[in-house]
This record gives C-alpha cells, sequence and structure tokens, in this order.
C-alpha cells in the first residue's frame, strides 16, 4: 500500500520532495509552528512544481496528448502579507522535445514567460496552484528526448519588503514517450458513512497513452473497516494477519482485455464495500498497471487513495496501578491502555502512533526498568540522556489499534524515600504534542484518559 499523498510534492528547503498528506484525510501543505509570544521575524518565498512528466506521442499521426502541469508559489510565515508575485517560467530547455501553451495570467516573452500571482498564500491546506501550464511532445520529438523547465520567483513582502525564491532551485523534466498511460477517473470520498453501509465506488479506468495495454491489473488495498469488497472471477484475495501491519483486505485483479488508446475500462459490475460495525477513518488504495511487461508513462495518475469514513467513536482509556514497597526494595508497576472501541483507528496515511501513554514518575522513587516503546523525558518533555531515572515516559502505542486491542507497559520501580501516598500521573495524549493537550475528538469519554500511579 502506497503511503496516502492527497496533493502534488512540493520542494522545501532541502529540496527534497515532500508527500501532502493529509494523514489521510486532509490535502495541503504543513505548516510551521510558532509560539504565539514569540513569532519570528523572517520569511521565505518558495516555489511548488511537479518533477517530472512524460509526454505521450501522437497516435497514428495526429496531435499528441496534453498534459496540463501545476505550479505555484507560497511564503513560510504567516505574520506576513505577501503580494505581486512574480514567476518566472523558462522554456528555452524545451527546444524539440516540447511545446507549452500559456495561460492567461502569463506574459510570454521569447523562450519564457512571467506570470502574475496577486497574492501569495502562506504554506497551509489553502494552497492552490496559481499557473497551469500546457503541454505536449513537438512535432518531429522522438521517444526519450528530454528537456526542462525552470523556474524563479519574487513577491512584495516579509520582513525586508522583498522576497525571492532560492535561485536555479526549481525544474521541471519533460520526457517524451510511448507506451500506454491507464488513468483512473477521478473518485470522490465517503465523508458521511455509518457502520452497516454498503457503498458503491465507481472505478473506470482509461488510456491515455498512444499505444495499447496488452491486458493489465486492478489492485485494491482496503482497510480493517470495510469488509465484503465485491468478489470477481479474476481477482485473487487475501487477508493480512494484522502482526505487523494494520489488517487489511487485498485484491489482485488480472485481466486480459486489450485497452486501445482512449479506451476505457470498468468492472464486470459495480465495486462495493461495506463498513463494518468497528470502521470510522478507513481507506481503499486503487491501482492500475498496464500488463506484458509494459512500462505506463504516468504512474502518477493510475493510483488513487480514496479516504472513506464513517461516524463512530472509539473509547481510549488508561489505567493506572498501586504499588508499595521499603526504602531499597523494588516493585513492578504495570499501566495499561485499552481501546474500548466501538471503532478501530489507525494512522494509515502518516503512520504515526495513535496515542501515546505518559507516566510522570512518583516523588521518592526511581524507575529502573522500562518496557519497550518508552522514551525518557523531562518533566516538560525534553531530552532526557538515561534510559532509567528519568522523570517522566512517554510510551508510543503503534499506529493502530483494534477495537478491543489492550497492551500494558510495565515498569520496574525503585522505592528510593518512603513517601505516603505518593502519586504518579498517567495519561494518554496525541503522538509528538500534535494538537497540543487537546483530547481525541473521536473519544466520547474523557474521564478514562487519565489514572495515578499510587505508592505506598
Amino acid at each position: 500500500m502506497r503511503p496516502f499523498s492527497a496533493g502534488r510534492p512540493v520542494r522545501l528547503r532541502s529540496g527534497a520532495a515532500v508527500a501532502v498528506a493529509a494523514g489521510l484525510l486532509t490535502a495541503g501543505l504543513a505548516a510551521p509552528a510558532f509560539a504565539d509570544d514569540d513569532p519570528p521575524q523572517t520569511d521565505q518565498l518558495w516555489i511548488n512544481q511537479p518533477y517530472e512528466q512524460t509526454l505521450p506521442l501522437a497516435t497514428d499521426g495526429g496531435q499528441p496528448q496534453s498534459r496540463t502541469l501545476g505550479v505555484g508559489i507560497y511564503h513560510d510565515n504567516d505574520n506576513f502579507t505577501v503580494t505581486d508575485g512574480k514567476l518566472a517560467v523558462d522554456v528555452s530547455g524545451l527546444a524539440g522535445v516540447a511545446e507549452v501553451t500559456w495561460p492567461g495570467n502569463c506574459t510570454p516573452n521569447g523562450t519564457g514567460a512571467v506570470c502574475d500571482i496577486p497574492v501569495v498564500p502562506v504554506i497551509g491546506s489553502d494552497y492552490e496552484d496559481q499557473v497551469s501550464l500546457t503541454v505536449r511532445a513537438a512535432d518531429g520529438a522522438a521517444a526519450g528526448a528530454r528537456g526542462r523547465i525552470t523556474y524563479e520567483a519574487t513577491a512584495t513582502g516579509g520582513p525586508d519588503g522583498t522576497l525571492t525564491a532560492p535561485h536555479e532551485s526549481f525544474d521541471t523534466t519533460l520526457t517524451v514517450g510511448a507506451g500506454p498511460d491507464l488513468v483512473i477517473d477521478t473518485v470522490a470520498g465517503i465523508e458521511d458513512g455509518r457502520p452497516g453501509d454498503e457503498r458503491t465506488i465507481p472505478l473506470k479506468v482509461t488510456n491515455q497513452g498512444n499505444e495499447s495495454a496488452h491486458g493489465f491489473t486492478v489492485k485494491l488495498y482496503a482497510s480493517y473497516g470495510l469488509t465484503d469488497l465485491t468478489r470477481y472471477d479474476a481477482c485473487a484475495y487475501t487477508t493480512t494477519d494484522g502482526v505487523y501491519y494494520a489488517p487489511s483486505d487485498k485484491a489482485i485483479c488480472a485481466f486480459d482485455q486489450v485497452l486501445a488508446p482512449g479506451d476505457s475500462f470498468e468492472l464486470p459490475e459495480p465495486l462495493t464495500v461495506r463498513l463494518a460495525p468497528h470502521a470510522m477513518d478507513e481507506r481503499l488504495d486503487i491501482d492500475v498497471e498496464p500488463g506484458d511487461g509494459a512500462q505506463d508513462l504516468d504512474s502518477g495518475n493510475d493510483y488513487v487513495a480514496l479516504r472513506i469514513g464513517a461516524d463512530n467513536t472509539a473509547d481510549f482509556s488508561v489505567t493506572g496501578d498501586a504499588i508499595s514497597g521499603a526504602a531499597g526494595e523494588t516493585a513492578t508497576a504495570e499501566l495499561t491502555f485499552e481501546n474500548n472501541g466501538p471503532a478501530w483507528l489507525g494512522n494509515l496515511g502518516s503512520g504515526d502512533p495513535v496515542a501515546e501513554v505518559r507516566l510522570i514518575v512518583p516523588q521518592g522513587t526511581t524507575v529502573t526498568g522500562v518496557p519497550s516503546g518508552c522514551s525518557p523525558r523531562t518533566l516538560d518533555g525534553g531530552y532526557y540522556p538515561d534510559q532509567k531515572g528519568a522523570p517522566r515516559y512517554d510510551c508510543d502505542m503503534p499506529y493502530w489499534v483494534l477495537e478491543n486491542t489492550r497492551r500494558a507497559f510495565a515498569f520496574s520501580v525503585r522505592v528510593d524515600t518512603v513517601v505516603p501516598g505518593a502519586t504518579g500521573a498517567v495519561s494518554i495524549h496525541p503522538p509528538y504534542g500534535r494538537f497540543g493537550e487537546y483530547p481525541f475528538a473521536f473519544d466520547p469519554d474523557l474521564t478514562n484518559n487519565t489514572a495515578v500511579l499510587t505508592v505506598n
């Protein structure tokens, strides 16, 4: 199962691609976090552009098919308003390879254009590409020909009044190719599901390449809360056991049908799934690829990950313990996390733990044995150099818990000084301090999210 990415990769400071994850649920760019009382007085302009695109040759002497490249700019710091963006696009590297049609907000000049972006958005979930370039293979271009588009950008705003994107840092490589290009038509996710619902997923695949696909494979991956996938004779079905990865159902379907350029395919009967009683935030991945060893021209449009939401809750709870001992004695304290359901939960996009179990060590004691998955921390959550003896421990749950998951964390606790009635706090939190200290929105009972570890 591929990681879910609902948006186009973006190039950030390091130049590396960052998948825009919506986690599983939200498309957009992740905003940097700043303390409200100390906002930074720096800002930076960035360009968001596709890294590469394959352009198909013409079919039977016709016009080559066009592709759209979405490009845009954004900046870091929402303490500043940034306007009058100018995106300079240089296509001189496409000579003999590809042709570009400019949109209305771009002014061509020679082998390039300057595109106007009146308001530059801050990095965040409201980002959208502001420039749409239409590209196609040039007449006479041969398969394998490659060219490059480069970008520069400036804008008005920021702490110094002018922002400039890093020079010579952003480009798109275009490659002319021949072959099939299987494209999954747009499929909308489901936001209003309820446990027990049966939902139909329209699936249509079209060959937008310039050569036929001689057979193809459709792969379906359904998360744990999706059941009763439609059964097709062409499919082989398996279920994962949920030991190392969240449990899921998988179907691999092989079709020997030939899809000529422009032809479409739909499953023999509509694809349906049922939301199980434990369904909540579900995911259905659909992947297609041509058969007979053919290489798909554009692997970016032959895969979708659908979010299928069900109106449900998951009651997370934690229990503490009570131990006793004389000074110098060691006892075992067992803390437990439990999901009381009815829903399961999986961070299927990010892979982050679903929760952290936190222990504040009781006064007069020292932790001498730490369970796996637990990290020592200072009281305020900072780095603590030693595994033993920390004042606080944060214990990660896996990235998924079933509707009846129970997990125990056994700490060895030495009584250094007898403090009658000493207590330590036990609690559960979102991972990595995400959402601050706000409780889990899906949890209907927050009274059982805290407990105590008592000593003597």
